[in-house]
């Protein structure tokens, strides 16, 4: 281990442990941290899962804490602090000295050093927090208050209907259930059995006999889920979530009395055995087979599962099923298991399900529906958020027939069939040996930049063939999977806006209409993919490989034969599945604004038969017909060139066998080497000098109730060698803590303030971008150019060779990372046969770049970049109303004699882009 790297680990753990040991709290960095708490909340005033969330606690007991505002503003923490005499920053001091006690804190660490370093490193950063002995918060609260009391909350609960104005186009009813546990023991209980998944595997499933596959076919819905929701000390909520068409929305009684059969049926047949014992099955074979993640992610999972389960579940605790081995002990092996340990075990299960069952009830119910439907009818405004809705009682009438609902069986519904693609002890040998130790020894540099064996051609046809197959074994993860990837080379399938529509809809028909039997598969660790992109046709399969061959030959049988399978039978199926794709598309336009300047900054680097604007997306989808669609599927598969990659627990006689089956099923003709699709290449950006202003897009913020001002700047490189494509990473890492600390922490500008390297083919963008509810668009394109035309001076000059080294090491441990997952080197393959680079070496290719790195070299790349060669562009999106709200952007007419002059409009960036691909052609010609 690098002694310095324990040294800075150690060091930052001694940063982190006095936020809690000797926090400042001064009152600068007091109202800074207001700021950004009102920047926060203002960006999170659109969105409808914030919007829900307020609501939902206003049905909880106004006594319970969990009824409080959740994320707070200036009005609460500031004006009405202000108001009432309170000192906000005392409050914070005192809120800290009550609660920040070594009792009441859970502290996870994940690192390579050893337990004896890691202890010390501990005990020196976190030692000195004081144990105060104070008693848990929920013990003044959980099981004293209830959470839902008749009268006490701001909105009624149960027997209600909650009818909410959405701000994207939403369709959606969901039922809920509280589950209020009587004693910390219950509590207990209900974490270690986990009840919920067992029945929301069963309220939840899309195979046959489901409650989906039942609504679909009314025509009702076009999703459907079912999970706990809100998770406290003292109760959870437990919620059925309906996706409504419009013949849905309006049969709401009829979609609440199906779901109220199924749970009628849970409650009086009894759930077959192997419902749980598959549940356990596949929840044990993902646990067999999971492979360490994100060290990031990791810690924070171990971290709140200490909050909630005992020291020997710390990691099992949220990731595997029946934690009890029996009433009276916890499951004590790490070992997979492929069934329940016992009778008794099962039985466990089964009564926690009973219960959870029994709560399920019509008088313990309410239901919250959203719809623009509602817009305009509604007599009531949430506070914080300003949501428009309604609440009302549920009629007795309606009650009394979900009561009284029909059997399950007599509107086809039933449990769950035996899962077929369950792989068998048998089918997960691995067939190549591979060492894989727990605890691996640590490479070194040399081995490290040591290349990973690339994929060998197996098979190939010549240019003007029908097939180029690319194979290689699993020699690094020694997992029973696998993963295919087939792709069909056809220009002809995305030409227009209507043919992308087109395409748009034939993958949401298919995926829709194969659903009830890859369902089952995909509960089975099993994953397909079907794209249709702007080179061809796509299919990707993935999972344990026992029984993936035969699951890719029957779904491209569907895709490519068995059309009628997998396209709509009539012209209201047709509409449902159109309807949805066009509310889809809409949610656009209710984006962040941060989130439209980085759309349409994208779109002007995209060639226009690459990537279609949202509007002509939508205006296409709104001419579609089925007819239409039946002709444009006719031909997808008719013509093209096969490419294939065969990566996993599979040899190379069953890869060229697997390749043979479905090339009889595709059978396309072939087509010649000069009618293959162009690759994507970026369009260049116009070249400004430093006098000259960059061309600025200036547009209109689609939202008008979005208050909110962004900006992104670009600066585009077109070079393509290694040394280019690191140094622009570098140049990221060097502005990109400055920047956040310049206009976020010292400016305020606003919450969302970031940098970062965006790869399109062989070019790469450095950007850099600000949302605000302070400053308007413009003033934040001005900050962040002050910023950039400062980095040079500051940020550059003054670096040492030892900053350097550490920017370069950063950049260097990053590509050295090794794979966790055979996904990540499959998907890493695919990218280099599919772009034709074929540079499979990559990694370590920029690795020696790196290491190669001068300061003069840094100097005079920033200079072609930001001075000699730059192509930047400024996108700012301008909202309609508001405090940072200016004049609304003209749609267009920048151009002047084919060049642009002035703030260009959202109409402009069609010329932007053909003077890109005119461009772009002369640097090919």
């Amino acid at each position: 281990m690098d002694a310095s790297i324990s040294t800075r680990f150690s060091e930052s753990l001694l940063r982190f442990g006095s936020f809690f040991s000797c926090p400042l709290f001064t009152p600068s960095a007091t109202n800074r941290e207001l700021n950004a708490i009102d920047s926060e909340n203002s960006k999170n005033l659109q969105n409808d899962i914030f919007r829900l969330y307020e609501l939902e606690k206003d049905r909880v007991n106004s006594h319970h804490p969990y009824a409080k505002f959740f994320t707070g503003n200036k009005d609460t923490l500031l004006v009405e602090t202000k108001r009432r005499g309170i000192d906000l920053r005392q409050q914070l001091v005192d809120f800290y000295d009550r609660y920040y006690s070594a009792n009441q804190m859970c502290l996870a660490v994940v690192a390579p050093q050893s337990m004896e370093e890691l202890r010390k490193y501990v005990a020196q950063g976190f030692g000195d927090i004081m144990n105060k002995g104070v008693r848990p918060p929920e013990d003044a609260w959980a099981f004293r208050v209830a959470p839902y009391a008749e009268g006490k909350s701001l909105v009624p609960a149960v027997k209600t209907i909650m009818e909410i104005v959405p701000i994207q186009e939403l369709r959606q009813v969901t039922i809920t259930w509280p589950v209020v546990f009587a004693s910390k023991e219950e509590r207990e209980d209900f974490r270690l059995n986990k009840p919920d998944y067992f029945v929301s595997s069963l309220l939840g499933h899309e195979g046959v006999g489901s409650l989906l596959s039942y609504m679909k076919a009314k025509g009702w819905a076009n999703a459907l889920g079912a999970s706990d929701n809100a998770d406290l000390s003292d109760f959870v909520t437990f919620e059925v979530t309906v996706e409504l068409t419009s013949k849905g929305l309006a049969a709401i009684d009829d979609v609440c009395e199906a779901v109220f059969s199924y749970v009628k049926m849970l409650r009086e047949t009894p759930i077959p055995d192997y419902v749980f014992d598959e549940n356990l099955q596949l929840d044990e074979l993902e646990w067999r087979y999971t492979t360490k993640g994100q060290q990031g992610q990791y810690v924070q999972s171990l971290v709140t599962a200490m909050d909630k389960f005992p020291p020997s579940l710390y990691v099992a605790g949220p990731r595997r099923l029946a934690l009890k081995e029996s009433s009276t002990t916890l499951l004590s092996t790490d070992a997979p298991r492929t069934k329940f340990r016992s009778t008794e075990q099962r039985d466990i299960i089964k009564a926690a399900c009973k219960d959870l069952i029994s709560r399920l009830t019509v008088d313990n119910s309410f239901l919250t529906v959203f719809s623009k439907s509602f817009e305009g009818k509604t007599n009531q405004v949430e506070k914080w958020y300003g949501t428009e809705y309604n609440i009302r009682p549920i009629p007795v009438s309606t009650l009394m027939v979900w009561e009284n609902c029909s059997p399950a069986s007599s509107i086809g519904l039933a449990y769950p069939r035996e899962n077929i693609f369950i792989p068998s002890e048998k089918g997960l040998r691995v067939k190549k040996n591979v060492k894989n130790d727990d605890n691996p020894k640590k490479l070194t540099f040399e081995e490290k930049m040591k290349p990973i064996t690339p994929p060998a051609v197996i098979r190939d046809d010549g240019e003007d063939g029908r097939w180029t197959v690319y194979f290689k074994q699993d020699d690094r993860f020694g997992q029973p999977k696998a993963f295919m990837i087939f792709q069909l080379l056809t220009g002809e399938l995305y030409q227009s806006p209507l043919q992308a529509a087109l395409a748009m809809l034939y993958q949401t028909c298919a995926a829709d209409l194969l659903n009830e039997y890859t369902y089952d598969a995909r509960l089975a660790g099993l994953t397909y993919d079907f794209q249709v992109l702007p080179r061809g046709a796509r299919l990707t399969f993935g999972g344990y490989n026992d029984k993936l061959e035969d699951f890719a030959s029957y779904v491209t049988a569907k895709l490519a034969r068995d059309l009628d399978d997998v396209l709509p039978g009539n012209e209201d199926e047709f509409e449902r599945y159109k309807d949805n794709l066009l509310r889809a598309l809409s949610a656009f336009n209710v984006k962040q604004p941060y989130a439209h300047a980085i759309y349409y900054t994208a779109l002007t680097q995209q060639p226009r038969n690459f990537q279609y604007s949202n509007d002509e997306l939508v205006n296409s989808m709104k001419t579609t017909t089925l007819s239409q669609l039946k002709d444009y599927v006719k031909n997808l598969w008719s013509r093209g060139k096969g490419e294939c990659l065969i990566q996993g627990n599979y040899n190379k006689q069953e890869a060229l066998e697997i390749v043979e089956t479905i090339d009889k099923t595709l059978a396309f003709s072939t087509i010649s080497a000069d009618q293959y699709p162009k690759r994507l290449k970026a369009l260049p950006l116009p070249v400004t000098t430093p006098t000259q202003q960059p061309p600025r897009l200036s547009i209109s913020e689609p939202n008008p109730s979005n208050n909110n001002a962004a900006s992104q700047i670009t600066l585009q490189c077109l070079e393509t060698s290694e040394k280019n494509h690191v140094l622009i990473e570098i140049i990221n890492a060097i502005i990109e803590e400055p920047f956040y600390t310049d206009l976020r922490t010292k400016q305020q500008l606003g919450y969302i303030v970031s940098s970062g390297v965006k790869a399109v083919d062989q070019s790469r963008t450095l950007s850099v971008i600000v949302q605000s509810n302070v400053a308007t668009a413009e003033e934040l394109t001005s900050s962040m150019l002050k910023f950039l035309d400062s980095v040079s001076e500051k940020l550059i000059a003054p670096l040492s060779p030892v900053d350097i080294e550490l920017f370069v090491k950063g950049l260097v441990d990053s590509r050295l990372e090794p794979d966790r997952r055979l996904a990540v080197e499959v998907t890493r393959n695919w990218g280099e046969i599919a772009s034709g680079r074929f540079q499979y070496d990559r990694l370590q290719a920029e690795v020696g770049a790196l290491l190669d790195i001068k300061k003069k070299d840094i100097v005079d790349f920033w200079e072609r970049l930001y001075v000699k060669e730059r192509r930047m562009l400024v996108s700012e999106v301008v909202p309609k109303a508001g405090p940072v709200s200016t004049k609304e952007p003209a749609l267009g007419g920048a151009y002047v004699s084919g060049v642009p002059s002035g703030v260009l409009g959202i109409k402009d960036i069609e010329r932007l882009r053909e003077n890109g691909e005119r461009e772009r052609a002369k640097m090919e010609a």
